[in-house]
């Protein structure tokens, strides 16, 4: 087993040395599982978990596109122009607001999202992940990725990451980074949902890493973030309720 590993390894220090990609877009396809993301709850009853189950095991999910813009310092994450799927129940599709930047240089982030139906802008410095780095491999969009384990204990999730070393640059979708190289697919509570890149582009980029010009919104703290998101939960759990159906998974 070592053996392999350490063979692994080397195959992928050579992968490495053959592609490295430093500027451009990911795209990332993120698919939604209700019937796993309300399943996963700890706090949920029984009875109300096989209901649930009844009404919504059949349930496929929903799926939608991101990009991910970045070079060697910076990461911009927001919804994709794109759409993942047709519109077949009527609904008008409406690009959402929310916009992730990380200034790996600077050390800072800069968030715009909507939580319980406020508007909210995070502005802070980047907060240490604690990843565990795993002893696998796979790929994903044509790169060798590792793994690696992180539990949020607050929302109830664990998340299995897969980074891509040819990528050298500690950012991801969503909320991730912090792993030694770019993080191409998140998997949270198995399958509950998936964010997994599907299009890799080596590119010089021009406007894309711009910041939003005068977003709308309420100015916290990350802390102040996790102290709201925190009384959410916990008024939620005690409701029997889904924490996360007035904000993202």
């Amino acid at each position: 087993m070592r053996f392999f590993f350490i063979a692994s390894l080397l195959f992928l220090s050579t992968l490495i040395e053959a592609q490295v990609v430093l500027e451009g877009r990911i795209r990332y396809k993120v698919t939604q599982n209700w019937s796993k993301q309300l399943t996963s709850l700890p706090y949920i009853s029984e009875q109300r978990r096989q209901k649930i189950e009844y009404m919504w095991g059949h349930e496929e999910g929903w799926s939608e596109y991101y990009n991910l813009f970045f070079n060697t310092a910076i990461t911009k994450f927001e919804e994709s122009d794109e759409q993942a799927e047709r519109d077949d129940n009527g609904y008008s599709w409406r690009k959402s607001a929310y916009v992730l930047m990380r200034d790996f240089s600077k050390n800072t982030r800069f968030e715009v999202f909507e939580m319980a139906g406020k508007k909210l802008i995070v502005e802070d410095s980047l907060q240490t992940m604690e990843w565990k780095v795993q002893n696998e491999l796979k790929e994903v969009a044509g790169h060798v990725c590792m793994s690696a384990v992180l539990e949020d204990t607050l929302k109830f999730q664990t998340i299995v990451a897969w980074f891509a070393l040819d990528i050298p640059m500690s950012g991801g979708p969503e909320g991730y980074y912090g792993l030694p190289g770019m993080i191409l697919e998140i998997d949270i509570n198995d399958g509950a949902k998936v964010i997994t890149a599907d299009k890799i582009e080596d590119k010089a980029l021009t406007t894309e890493l711009e910041a939003p010009k005068k977003p709308k919104g309420k100015k916290i703290t990350y802390d102040q973030y996790r102290k709201q998101l925190s009384d959410h939960v916990a008024e939620k759990k005690k409701l029997e309720e889904p924490w996360f159906w007035s904000m993202r998974y």
